[in-house]
Formats: C-alpha cells, sequence, structure tokens
C-alpha cells in the first residue's frame, strides 16, 4: 500500500480486537514502493486505537528494498523506535508491537543465505505461475521482555535449510532470555516442523498462506520449553484460545490467540 490512510484503514480490525502484542514482518520505512510512508509508525496508531500506551521497535534487516535489483546495506541488529532521527535511507524489516510495561528490548541479528534461490511466483497481469531468482536477505529476531513473558518475533529465510539454522539460533539465544519464552512471526518453516526442532508447542495450528485460501502453515505461536528440558512434550502450563482476527492488507493470514500465561517461578 503507497497510502498511510489506506494502511491505517485496512488494520483496523486491530482496534477491534486490542492484542497486547502485535509481531509485524516485511515492513518498509521510507521505501518508494510503498509511497515512502513509515510503516511501522502507521502499525503502532492503528494498534493505539485499542487503548494504552503503545510501545515498539522497528527492525530493519536492510537499507534497501529486497529484490528491486539496487544494491542493499545488512543492518540486522538494530533497533528503531518513535524516537528515532529523522533517516530518509528506505530500510525494510520487522517490527514488535507491545501494549504493556516492557522490561528490556533486544535483537539478533541472522545470517543471510549465500546463494541466490528461485522463489514461486504469480505474474501479476496474466496470473500464471512463474519462478523469480532472489538472493536471500539477513534476517532478525526482536525480543521484548514483559511481566510474565518474552515474546520473541522472527522472520526467518525462504530457504529451508537456512531457515533451520536461523531458527536454531534464536532458540538458543532465546534460552538467555527470561522464561516463559514465545516464539512468534513468519517462520517460512510448514506445518509442525518448528514445533518438533524446538521440541516447543505450538498454539495455533492452521493454514496461514497464501490468501485468500490459506494451504500450508508458515506463521506460528510457539511456546519454548525451559532451557535444557529436552522432553519430546514438554508440561508446560499454557491456556489459550484462538481469536478470530481479519486484516485487509498482506497475503498471510494474521494469527491471533488468547492467552493466559503461567507465573514466572
Amino acid at each position: 500500500m503507497r497510502d498511510a490512510d489506506a494502511l491505517g484503514a485496512a488494520l483496523a480490525a486491530l482496534g477491534d480486537v486490542a492484542p497486547d502484542v502485535l509481531a509485524v514482518q516485511e515492513l518498509d520505512v521510507g521505501a518508494e514502493r510503498s509511497g515512502g510512508v513509515h510503516q511501522p509508525s502507521v502499525v503502532a496508531r492503528a494498534l493505539a486505537a485499542a487503548g494504552g500506551d503503545v510501545d515498539w521497535r522497528f527492525a530493519p534487516t536492510v537499507l534497501g528494498v529486497p529484490g528491486s535489483g539496487a544494491e542493499q546495506l545488512p543492518v540486522a541488529g538494530r533497533l528503531e523506535d518513535p524516537r528515532w532521527p529523522e533517516d530518509d535511507r528506505p530500510r525494510y524489516g520487522t517490527a514488535l508491537l507491545v501494549r504493556r510495561p516492557v522490561r528490556r528490548w533486544s535483537a539478533l541479528p541472522l545470517r543471510a543465505g549465500g546463494l541466490p534461490l528461485p522463489l514461486p511466483v504469480r505474474h501479476p497481469t496474466t496470473d500464471r505461475p512463474g519462478l523469480l531468482v532472489v538472493r536471500d536477505e539477513p534476517r532478525v529476531a526482536v525480543a521484548a521482555e514483559l511481566d510474565g513473558v518474552t515474546v520473541v518475533a522472527a522472520h526467518l529465510s525462504f530457504a529451508p535449510p537456512v531457515g533451520l539454522r536461523q531458527l536454531r539460533a534464536v532458540r538458543a539465544w532465546a534460552a538467555s532470555l527470561p522464561g516463559p519464552v514465545l516464539l512468534v512471526g513468519d517462520l517460512n518453516l510448514p506445518g509442525s516442523l518448528p514445533a518438533r526442532v524446538l521440541r516447543a508447542r505450538a498454539l495455533v495450528t492452521r493454514p496461514t498462506y497464501p490468501l485468500p485460501e490459506p494451504t500450508r502453515q508458515l506463521d506460528h505461536v510457539l511456546a519454548l520449553p525451559p532451557a535444557g528440558d529436552r522432553r519430546d512434550h514438554p508440561l508446560l502450563p499454557w491456556r489459550t484460545d484462538e481469536v478470530d482476527l481479519a486484516l485487509g492488507v498482506g497475503d498471510h493470514r494474521p494469527l491471533c490467540v488468547d492467552l493466559e500465561v503461567p507465573a514466572r517461578g
């Protein structure tokens, strides 16, 4: 979307559902393709319509636009907030937004794959299937440490071997964060695979991609087992209910879950 008002209108359902934590991937700041809009700020305003202050961080992974053919400068690991100084360089990345007090923010840069890869795409006018060869870009995980839970948002590589390597790096990093830990976001890994690799509990199971008729789950909400717990099915005391959330933007179905978080020991 090239218009901030149109993007805000597409996100209006956030005000009705009022999530306390929102993870959003593939956001632009200052990019020509999206009208120069600062998309994380627009998302923050839409979430603020639910009431209460919104604390957020935007974690750019590159300066530039992936897939544009122009030069991209990796910057994964940098965290921008509403006080970030004016910067007209286009950038792209992941945002984590919270309507609860955040004790600490942190980010983990994730190394990209080294080889260009073919991606299945459809022609924008004929809808015929084809392949687009693209270079993988750096990725990032963003953590917000809250009272009672730490939430880690990640957007992993579309190349499965690279995505699995990044997933394990996120898991090792999450072990250093105050538990319990939730891992959320577009992990680009299908079905039960991320939960099985991490021995985690999947809190939502449903197809998320592609819209309008999703056929596979690439987006996940995972409760990570405590560090050092090697049981296949750790008994974590999460209580959950899924919430319907339909947004007028994006090519993935959003996941929304209502959690009763276990007390920290």
